[in-house]
């Protein structure tokens, strides 16, 4: 009798939950596609120790100025607040940067997690560049040529072109935040000092968009991979700003795959969230590609 008040309170206190509980694999298991420079891609597999690693969430906004790119955020953030709770769960570090929109969580426990995370010597120089609210680390001509797509309009692939404003102001709240695991940041140095505090060796990207954001950010790819992070990308947990009517003149997703492509030939390997879920890789409803 004792044996089962204890199991209904703890129950009634989520202690029981599978939602609340740990995941049973030690290891995160992902298997990396790279590709050479010529385009031929490669196949790997690692075993990270999840504790060890960190998920950068980007610019996964609550709106956008572009509507068809808040849609499929919307639908994208769905399948990654899934995503994301399998991986904090299994004891990954979950970072949320929806940069310049930091203000917003300004008293919350995740945002002061990045304020007060010790100071640590950035292991190559940050970005001091002023772009879009934040540092930006630009196009490094000697590492990677220009991109595979043409996104000089800002990439709106809506019907009636959609017009340029300040839409944002918070992450959207699809995403859940764990106030008391997760840390919130668009600062470049504030990343550098929760990596060394969490000990993390291994960071993976999520997040929008895959061509401006992604790359550029002052925690993103190009920075990381210049601070000799070993990184990833989440291929299936991303999107691009690209008009279709823009060279190479392919449809918006194909115009993503050719940037995952590009990513995977001068910067870093990438992976689905299959690896983290389980069965298929997240595709957008609007792709018609089998």
């Amino acid at each position: 009798m004792k044996t089962l008040l204890w199991l209904l309170l703890a129950i009634s206190l989520g202690g029981c939950s599978s939602m609340d509980a740990p995941s049973s694999d030690p290891e995160l298991t992902l298997h990396l596609r790279s590709r050479s420079k010529s385009g031929e891609p490669s196949a790997s597999i690692v075993h990270w120790n999840p504790k060890e690693t960190a998920f950068i969430v980007t610019d996964m906004w609550d709106d956008h100025w572009c509507k068809g790119a808040a849609r499929r955020v919307g639908e994208l953030a769905v399948a990654m607040n899934r995503v994301l709770g399998a991986a904090r769960r299994s004891g990954v570090f979950i970072i949320h940067a929806p940069s310049s929109t930091v203000a917003f969580y300004r008293d919350t426990p995740a945002r002061k997690r990045a304020q007060e995370a010790p100071f640590s010597e950035a292991p190559a120089p940050l970005s001091k560049d002023d772009r879009w609210g934040t540092k930006w680390c630009w196009p490094d001509k000697t590492r990677e040529p220009d991109l595979p797509i043409d996104d000089s309009d800002m990439g709106c692939d809506c019907a009636a072109k959609c017009t340029i404003r300040e839409a944002w102001t918070r992450e959207i709240a699809t995403l859940d935040i764990d106030q008391g695991k997760d840390a919130i940041t668009d600062d470049g140095q504030e990343t550098v000092n929760l990596l060394a505090q969490h000990q993390i060796r291994h960071v993976v990207l999520l997040g929008v968009h895959l061509n401006m954001c992604v790359l550029g950010r002052p925690f993103a790819i190009r920075q990381l991979v210049h601070q000799g992070r070993d990184i990833a990308l989440m291929r299936d947990m991303t999107d691009t700003m690209y008009n279709s009517k823009q060279r190479p003149q392919v449809s918006h997703f194909s115009g993503t795959d050719l940037v995952i492509e590009h990513v995977e030939k001068y910067w870093c390997p990438s992976f689905t969230s299959a690896d983290i879920l389980g069965g298929q890789p997240f595709k957008f409803k609007e792709d018609p590609r089998p």
